[in-house]
């Protein structure tokens, strides 16, 4: 379930979050996961009702709008219900085709390795849409960033680098890191929640040690820990 469901105010800005999520995603993936991925999103953009969480498409019209057989649209759709993003909320009847509703909140968690790829701010944007409240933001207004403060560790002067070059990765994801220490080339660091130390260990982990290694290049590790206790 999402945290903040596409409509109402934003609503549009919602939309295209999960669809660039899906996206990003698909860029990724095998030929055959773009296929479907693309045929999902099509149907969507096509003929969701995001008020009432809803497609209701047939075979036969889904056929028409992917340009392929009814046993492909079988075929596809069983792998859309596997992982469950899509969701029967009515069986077909007599006179009546299926209702399906979206599992949002599965379809951001399969997507979320991918996100960084759009930058920091669709990070945090579609992590607080899948509802992480430590990614959640009280104010969106565009402020200064602030820059590292000095200091003589490693972490220190890399970090002073980082904010030079991006400062609102460093704003969004470094300032609140700290240095835990240094042994046998590892180096410690403890971030302020699980999934701030998951983020920079997934997706961020080779931009860390490289600043790191430029300014101490014993440095081979970088481990990001969640916090202790």
């Amino acid at each position: 379930m999402l945290a903040k469901r596409p409509t109402g105010q934003g609503a549009a800005a919602r939309k295209y979050d999960l669809l660039t999520a899906l996206g990003v995603h698909a860029c990724g993936g095998t030929k055959f996961e773009q296929r479907l991925v693309l045929r999902f999103m099509t149907a969507i953009t096509a003929r969701y009702n995001w008020q009432r969480d809803e497609l209701t498409m047939g075979r036969v019209e889904l056929a028409r709008l992917w340009q392929v057989n009814e046993r492909t649209v079988k075929r596809e759709l069983a792998k859309l219900k596997a992982c469950n993003w899509l969701i029967v909320k009515r069986p077909a009847a007599r006179g009546r085709v299926t209702v399906y509703g979206i599992d949002w909140g599965q379809v951001l968690r399969d997507t979320e390795r991918a996100w960084a790829h759009v930058g920091p701010d669709f990070v945090l944007r579609a992590a607080e849409l899948a509802g992480h409240p430590e990614a959640a933001t009280e104010d969106r207004k565009v402020v200064a960033f602030p820059s590292a403060p000095a200091g003589d560790t490693e972490w220190d002067r890399a970090i002073g680098q980082l904010s030079l070059e991006d400062s609102a990765f460093y704003a969004n994801w470094l300032a609140s890191v700290k240095r835990v220490g240094l042994g046998s080339g590892v180096l410690e660091l403890e971030a302020p929640s699980a999934f701030h130390a998951q983020y920079l260990n997934t997706q961020a982990g080779a931009r860390l040690l490289g600043a790191i290694r430029r300014v101490a290049p014993h440095v081979h590790r970088v481990v990001v820990r969640p916090p202790s206790g």
